[in-house]
């Protein structure tokens, strides 16, 4: 889960991260009335998207009058951004952060990322800031520098103190930076992230250490013990499909192809994808529905599968260990009448009630093409494109 900017210095903030003053805004008003109450004479107009890059799509405005806020908060909101994180589609603003603007003598970077390969937290620092990791790793891939912590014992003062004297941080910076750094991890820590990043933290001219913009990732299955956290969630930065796919408990992600998959576990999903590959398709998403395949989980499903406009074919394969097939049967032919399926549906069902269910797609009436492995069904899935249309306009008017 992704948060915004404003909600990720909130966090950090009560870590002991510096920050300058700011706060979220809805409308010019208030981006008037929030840059007076911030005081001074330069503000920042941030656009508030799930992306990076935002300075350069136009996101990002100085301000040096109440008047330059209002018209740069009456540009931007309702604006539709596009970045290389975005693509073509883009995102609307729908809120801004208003801060104040500080003179930066330095900009550097600081991120906490989990190292699977490790199985260790690893803090990564760069003497450049205001630019992405990948870009500093093409660059000049030496400045980098990382510390790994140990679970154990957690990220210590001394490791900090050794990327800030890797930076090249005079002794009162250092002490800023080190708190910082131990902030982020803390917050990385406790609020269960996947990552913290802190681009650019800033020497300002006056030799403060703050964090200009923060990003921060989290653990979908950690939410149920963050309920704080879960709370920032904005749905209007997600694809609708997460939306609904996460109400009903579902593990799904789009990908471009054709053939909607229904699976049980998130194995057997990867080899139904890697087989719709092998026998000429291309599978439309990844979509797990776990182990309580209800009758309306399954229905659930095909709503959400058949949302994609470019699935031609539902290919549904169960191995039923937890689940029953039976059940998912049922759900099937519910999701058949209900949703009113406008394409073909491949089902392979095997283990528990398998019979049972057979026999339920085998009687319902519905022209359901039924595999008995999943190599047939991915061939069968794939030959069935070729009697369907390839665009169907009306798909999300019959699943709403």
């Amino acid at each position: 889960m992704d948060i915004h900017e404003y909600q990720a210095k909130e966090l950090l903030a009560g870590f002991g991260v510096a920050v300058p003053k700011g706060g979220v805004v809805y409308t010019p008003d208030q981006a008037v009335y929030r840059a007076e109450e911030i005081g001074g004479g330069r503000w920042v107009v941030k656009a508030q998207i799930h992306s990076g890059a935002r300075g350069k799509a136009g996101g990002i405005k100085l301000c040096t009058t109440p008047e330059e806020v209002r018209a740069a908060a009456t540009e931007l909101l309702g604006k539709k951004l596009v970045t290389h994180q975005t693509g073509p589609a883009g995102k609307i603003v729908h809120r801004l952060y208003v801060e104040a603007a500080v003179p930066i003598r330095r900009e550097l970077y600081i991120g906490l990322v989990l190292d699977r390969r490790s199985e260790r937290v690893c803090v990564v620092a760069a003497p450049e800031g205001g630019m992405e990791i990948e870009e500093i790793a093409l660059r000049s891939p030496e400045t980098i520098l990382r510390e790994v912590i140990e679970p154990a014992v957690g990220m210590q003062p001394f490791q900090a103190r050794e990327l800030s004297f890797g930076l090249g941080l005079s002794s009162s910076e250092m002490n800023q930076a080190v708190k910082a750094i131990l902030g982020a991890y803390r917050a990385f820590r406790d609020l269960d992230a996947t990552m913290v990043e802190i681009n650019p933290l800033a020497i300002t001219e006056s030799g403060q250490v703050l964090a200009l913009d923060a990003k921060m990732q989290f653990d979908d299955n950690a939410l149920f013990r963050r309920a704080a956290v879960a709370e920032l969630r904005d749905y209007a930065e997600e694809d609708p499909r997460d939306a609904e796919a996460a109400k009903h408990g579902l593990n799904y992600i789009a990908l471009e192809g054709s053939i909607g998959c229904i699976v049980n576990g998130a194995g057997l999903a990867m080899a139904t994808m890697d087989m719709i590959t092998h026998a000429g398709g291309e599978p439309a998403n990844f979509l797990d529905i776990g182990g309580g395949a209800s009758p309306e989980r399954v229905a659930a499903a095909f709503r959400l599968v058949l949302s994609d406009p470019r699935v031609r074919c539902v290919l549904v394969n169960i191995f039923a260990g937890i689940n029953r097939c039976d059940w998912v049967a049922e759900g099937i032919i519910q999701a058949a009448k209900d949703v009113n399926v406008p394409v073909p549906i491949v089902a392979r069902l095997a283990g528990t009630n398998v019979e049972q269910g057979r026999a339920i797609l085998r009687d319902s009436g519905l022209s359901i093409i039924t595999a008995d492995t999943l190599a047939d069904a991915a061939e069968k899935a794939v030959a069935a494109l070729t009697n369907t249309p390839v665009a169907r306009t009306n798909v999300r008017e019959k699943v709403s």
